[in-house]
């Protein structure tokens, strides 16, 4: 089903935006994703990055994704196509200035949000939804830096994006219905089941996920296993998908760091303390798969444990 066909009417007291043109801010993993399955439901989609080689890159994964999804039958070859243009390159904010939704999905770190907001929301026209696909940080305080927090929402999506199926939204203390009912529709228009949570630190996912994968940390911290032990415990005793310290490396342990120091402040529970190990190894640059160094070593034929 395409954006044009689940346009919503107005409501009677509030006009409601109506969702054509998506913005993303950020063409790493999540933009890419995110503009993925935005184009593929039939919204055009503009990207916006620091470096015009980001997007460039982003296009690569993208058409990578789809054609595995052709190949599997799960698209056609014509529909791929049509998403692909779809998709546009937004050099600066004021490309985003016909855009109804722009989404932010840059680095978990809130002073560079807070600084993207208040760059963004002057270029944009009135009604705009603006929304952040942050994994943990308080939505009510990203609103209260930009001129419309009634406009304002979270909307979490699952990494990878066009393989998961989950996306939690937030609202903060401001966002209005309106633009809650709105932004529920667009995301029901990809496909994607819903998740509702209240505006508390790392959310739903993340608030239970985080502190599991912690504790791996810990755990190898202390010596009571080995990474290769753990994860092998976590994916055979627990019939998990993916050990904890191997979806650490994929989710990237800067972004692990990240969302336990969200929790440890925001919550003032020791039990979030982020754990030291994970601390090194974000000092020392091995954030996982992205720089080929974590918990396990991908620069060779096959991840090798570190430790």
């Amino acid at each position: 089903m395409t954006a044009s066909a689940l346009n919503p009417a107005t409501d009677g007291k509030t006009a409601a935006v109506i969702i054509r043109k998506v913005g993303i801010i950020g063409a790493g993993q999540m933009g890419n994703g995110i503009a993925h399955v935005a184009a593929q439901a039939g919204y055009r989609v503009a990207i916006s990055d620091l470096k015009a080689e980001n997007f460039d890159k982003a296009i690569d994964t993208i058409t990578r994704n789809m054609t595995r999804q052709v190949n599997k039958g799960l698209m056609k070859d014509v529909d791929m196509r049509a998403s692909l243009d779809r998709i546009e390159f937004a050099p600066g904010y004021e490309n985003f200035a016909d855009c109804d939704l722009v989404i932010e999905a840059a680095v978990e770190e809130e002073a560079v949000k807070r600084r993207i907001f208040q760059e963004l929301c002057p270029k944009l026209k009135k009604g705009t939804i603006v929304a952040s696909n942050t994994s943990s940080i308080s939505i009510t305080r990203l609103a209260a830096v930009t001129d419309r927090p009634e406009k304002f929402i979270g909307i979490h999506f699952m990494n990878p994006v066009p393989v998961m199926q989950l996306v939690e939204l937030i609202r903060g203390i401001a966002t209005d219905d309106a633009t809650f009912a709105e932004t529920r529709r667009f995301v029901e228009t990809l496909g994607k089941s819903i998740a509702v949570s209240e505006d508390f630190p790392a959310f739903i996912v993340n608030r239970i996920l985080l502190p599991m994968i912690n504790e791996a940390v810990y755990t190898l911290y202390e010596g009571v296993g080995t990474v290769d032990s753990i994860d092998k415990a976590m994916k055979l005793g627990a019939n998990h998908p993916m050990g904890p310290l191997e979806l650490a490396d994929f989710i990237g342990l800067d972004t692990c760091l990240s969302i336990m120091q969200v929790l440890h402040l925001g919550l003032s529970d020791s039990k979030y303390r982020p754990c030291p190990l994970l601390v090194k190894y974000v000092e020392a640059g091995w954030l996982g798969r992205k720089t080929k160094r974590g918990f396990y070593d991908y620069r060779g034929d096959k991840p090798v444990p570190t430790r």
